[in-house]
């Protein structure tokens, strides 16, 4: 389970596992009562609990509602998706391709970004230059990176995931090769610290997770 965070109207958003999801939702009834869950148009589903307390659940991938919703939702969320996932920072950008949790291809790479200078003047524009085209190195090859492992299964995965520094990835995204990689992006972007393979290998926790927006009696703004 992710981290819990205020959410924008009141209340918190979690992420929850969707191998955990029937769990929780045992949880759930045990402290705020019976269910009764309905199926909302944009694929969300919204939930009322006997004491008020409300949640509204977004899967991941889509998902076709039918009856009972939340058995249905539940099923499609643990079904396995392929999914690509592509990360940049300043020098470092790591790429893979995942199975559900399971990373089937990947590629997590450096090049040297120099920090800033305190010089003033003409040694710093000359340094800033040269800082600039070693970023515009980092966004080529980050883009050859992704060329190289991801787009080869862009046509089977279900979405793009991206995270880092959101320019440098809207920059190597905007590579004409990348353009059906691009096309199946999925917001938000993931929560990330430098583009590891340890990193990588984390992002599932977040883009597998069904959203949870739980709202509380007497939480509402």
């Amino acid at each position: 389970m992710t981290r819990p965070r205020p959410a924008a109207g009141g209340g918190r958003v979690l992420g929850v596992a969707p191998e955990r999801l029937g769990r929780w939702l045992d949880g759930v009834v045990a402290r705020h009562g019976a269910l009764e869950a309905r199926a909302a148009d944009d694929g969300a589903v919204g939930v009322t609990c006997a004491d008020g307390t409300t949640l509204t659940l977004r899967a991941p991938f889509g998902w076709t509602p039918s009856a009972p919703v939340l058995t249905a939702f539940t099923a499609a969320a643990r079904q396995p998706r392929r999914a690509a996932v592509l990360l940049v920072r300043r020098g470092r950008w790591a790429t893979g391709v995942f199975d559900g949790p399971d990373l089937v291809v990947s590629k997590v790479d450096s090049r040297l970004v120099q920090g800033r200078s305190a010089a003033g003047g003409w040694s710093q524009q000359r340094f800033a230059r040269r800082r600039g085209n070693q970023a515009d190195a980092v966004v080529t090859a980050a883009a050859d990176t992704a060329a190289r492992v991801l787009l080869p299964h862009a046509g089977g995965v279900a979405a793009l995931f991206t995270g880092g520094d959101r320019g440098m990835v809207d920059a190597v995204l905007a590579d004409p090769r990348l353009a059906p990689l691009a096309a199946v992006r999925r917001e938000p972007a993931l929560e990330v610290g430098e583009p590891t393979k340890e990193v990588l290998l984390a992002a599932p926790a977040q883009f597998r997770a069904v959203q949870v927006h739980i709202v509380e009696p007497g939480e509402r703004h």
